[in-house]
């Protein structure tokens, strides 16, 4: 199993306290790669990121591929073996959060489980405004629960494989908005989200992060337009249709 997250500017002094909390959980990943779009960053690492590098942190330089960073990469230069988790680089997690993750995939192998959704709101044939959902608030599996990577996700072997055959697509419809892409790519693909508890789960944040990030501009209309560029007719209809079919 391994975990993939990236970080950029000036959060990379502070990305480390995000790993430190990952390597100290109960269950350790099989890999842990950090993705850097920054060769000025990557020559010099932060002396936090060389002790875990040393310590198995494996630190990669890749293209930019904004928020996809956190995942495409791998997909890109990585065999596909096994599971991927992604994780965001301004949380403090738990140190039960890996092993959550695992049992909650060995459970339900054939779904995408996040430990936040939200739930996707359709009326009238349209998806709703973004900012008109809800969190999500059950754990059955739906293809209208919508995970958020901020809390981490964990992703099944077969549909990364399905994800990296749909290539850079996304950087025509949501270069910005990893969520979409991956979950509009889930609905195609047939899996359904679940979320690992019916609680909101809520991880304290690595101080001084939240300075740098999308999570404001992508608020004011940003998320409308991406969701508006992804989704099909087809991914809508395939929302509405309810969740008896097995998943093609």
């Amino acid at each position: 199993m391994t975990v993939s997250l990236t970080s950029h500017s000036t959060r990379t002094e502070r990305v480390y306290l995000a790993i430190e909390s990952i390597a100290a959980g109960l269950e350790k990943p099989g890999r842990l790669i950090l993705w850097l779009d920054d060769a000025g960053i990557f020559d010099h690492l932060p002396a936090s990121l060389q002790r875990l590098q040393n310590r198995g942190l494996e630190i990669r330089l890749c293209r930019n591929y904004g928020p996809h960073t956190k995942y495409y990469p791998f997909l890109e230069h990585e065999e596909i073996e096994g599971i991927l988790v992604t994780a965001d680089d301004d949380s403090f997690y738990p140190p039960t959060w890996l092993k959550r993750l695992h049992e909650s995939h060995r459970a339900t192998p054939e779904t995408v489980v996040a430990y936040k959704a939200l739930r996707v709101r359709i009326a009238d044939g349209r998806i709703e405004p973004y900012l008109n959902w809800r969190f999500c608030l059950e754990e059955e599996a739906s293809f209208r629960n919508f995970a958020l990577g901020v809390g981490g996700v964990i992703y099944p072997a077969d549909f990364l494989r399905r994800l990296k055959a749909a290539g850079t697509a996304f950087t025509a419809c949501c270069p910005r908005h990893d969520d979409v892409w991956l979950h509009a790519t889930a609905v195609r693909q047939g899996y359904r989200v679940r979320q690992i508890s019916n609680d909101v789960n809520h991880f304290p944040l690595v101080p001084g992060t939240q300075r740098i990030g999308l999570k404001n501009v992508n608020k004011i209309g940003g998320n409308d337009l991406a969701i508006s560029q992804t989704y099909r007719t087809a991914d809508i209809l395939k929302m509405q249709g309810g969740d008896a079919p097995a998943r093609a």
